[in-house]
């Protein structure tokens, strides 16, 4: 099975937000009170989603911070189990240690 590519939640906030309601970074930044140049990269994941940024656009778009804060969380899950992978598979799991019980 094809393993799918880890989408930053930047590129959901554009295409699943920005793109339908034909709104620009500029826009969004105005009406949400945060700077441009933070949304243009958050839009370029170069930039994470805070607990400041997830409270804006859920008050902004009706949904709930813990969807742009899970988002972020799911992202950088994937991208550190990517860098550490085979370290994370040599932890051994406890009840495979056999320890008093």
């Amino acid at each position: 099975m094809e393993k799918l590519p880890n989408i930053h939640p930047g590129e959901i906030l554009k295409e699943e937000f920005l793109k339908p309601y034909k709104l620009t970074v500029y826009r969004l930044a105005k009406e949400t009170k945060m700077p441009a140049t933070r949304l243009a990269e958050i839009i370029k994941g170069k930039r994470r989603i805070t607990a400041d940024t997830a409270l804006r656009l859920s008050k902004f778009f009706g949904t709930t911070p813990d969807f742009w804060l899970g988002l972020q969380m799911e992202y950088d899950l994937r991208e550190e189990l990517e860098k550490k992978k085979e370290e994370i598979e040599k932890i051994p799991n406890i009840e495979k240690l056999h320890l008093v019980s």
